[in-house]
């Protein structure tokens, strides 16, 4: 199979690398706007199945044109780019998977599509990095093994192994994310009713291994997907997870008004966004650099099966690559999409139209494909007794 990545950045570099190491991966295309960008990431993988490709994605004749050349899309682009790139995905009858991004319902107007992506003959699949991604494949999967789906709680977090004050924290991923995440509010499920509560509320203590006590808080677009996908569940909650005293910390800052996108002040005549200005003194002190981080996930799934109460529940952590310094959150986001593309590739995944993760991606073969990558996901599976004897 031949798969296009677009975007030479840390998740297009990475799902390139996967790509490259992976049997019955033929050819591998790099797109960037910066060829130069694109051939140094091409150069510093060496290896023959890749190719660096200079495309301005916001040109739709260029894109089209570089698609139509492989079976497979990898979007890793900004998420604003999801939509141009699924409509051309349908125009050029390739399959594409996306990275999501549920800021400006980017995830509804791909979802949107399926219609036209059935009539092509084409597969296509936002939202699949971690969370939203890797928690979708995990619920549905568990939700599959249940008669009855009663309950889906979720834990993610990505944090520095060694915490440094002031907040032991460090990003991964661009800290405006993190701002909108933590001021926007949380969507969740409770006693069967879609509501929705502030981010950075609701804290509670979490334990795991080499890791705690923790804390665990609400935050914004987590649940992405799944509240369409299980709109009859009693419980549905996504929680973030960092180290003691974050959330008050970070709810300290957003009660000042210093996370606002929509908020000034006058500074000596002129306008001044506050949240710019803390944007600029935060990046600094939260760079994680060539420090290690840590993803860490859990995602239990209640319900009924065969009449009694069962429990699914899959917990990973996974630590920087120090090999290739390559943070914990690229390998999980990076090889989460991989491993989907080239499902898409070999047929494993067949149905055509736009699907949520939780309804189309295998979760058996997608656990074991993220092992064989170093991600390793533990299954449980619990089930209460029955009274009543055979």
């Amino acid at each position: 199979m031949k798969i296009g990545v677009l975007g030479s950045g840390l998740m297009g570099k990475e799902a390139a690398r996967d790509l490259v190491a992976s049997e019955g991966v033929e050819a591998v295309g790099l797109a960037d706007i910066d060829l130069d960008r694109a051939q140094q990431v091409c150069d510093s993988l060496d290896s023959t199945k890749l190719t660096a490709y200079r495309v301005d994605a916001s040109d739709e004749v260029e894109l089209a044109n570089y698609m139509r050349q492989f079976d497979v899309i990898i979007n890793a682009l900004f998420y604003s780019f999801n939509e141009i790139v699924a409509k051309t995905a349908i125009q050029v009858g390739v399959s594409s998977v996306d990275l999501g991004g549920h800021i400006g319902h980017m995830t509804d107007k791909v979802l949107a599509l399926k219609e036209e992506a059935k009539a092509a003959n084409v597969t296509l699949i936002p939202d699949l990095g971690v969370a939203p991604g890797m928690i979708n494949i995990l619920s549905g999967y568990g939700a599959s093994k249940l008669d009855k789906v009663d309950s889906i709680k979720i834990y993610v977090g990505g944090i520095p192994v060694k915490p440094e004050a002031p907040l032991e924290y460090n990003h991964v991923f661009s800290m405006e994310g993190v701002f909108d995440h933590y001021t926007d509010p949380s969507v969740i499920i409770r006693n069967g009713v879609k509501q929705e509560v502030p981010s950075l509320s609701e804290v509670e203590r979490i334990h795991f291994e080499k890791f705690g006590p923790l804390e665990a808080f609400h935050t914004s677009g987590g649940t992405s997907t799944l509240p369409i996908s299980f709109p009859n569940v009693d419980t549905l909650e996504y929680k973030t997870i960092r180290y003691p005293g974050h959330a008050e910390k970070f709810k300290l800052l957003v009660d000042l008004n210093l996370t606002r996108m929509d908020y000034e002040v006058d500074v000596r005549g002129e306008k001044i966004n506050p949240r710019e200005v803390l944007l600029k003194v935060l990046d600094p002190i939260v760079e994680l650099g060539e420090k290690d981080d840590a993803v860490l996930l859990r995602v239990i799934v209640s319900g009924c099966k065969d009449g009694v109460p069962a429990t699914c529940a899959y917990e990973m952590t996974t630590y920087k690559d120090r090999e290739t310094n390559v943070t914990a959150m690229a390998r999980a986001t990076a090889n989460t999409v991989s491993v989907v593309a080239q499902m898409i590739g070999r047929g494993q995944i067949d149905k055509e139209g736009v699907y949520p993760p939780e309804n189309i991606v295998p979760g058996k073969p997608y656990i074991e494909e993220m092992g064989k990558r170093g991600v390793v996901i533990y299954e449980t599976e619990t089930m209460e007794k029955s009274d009543v004897m055979n």
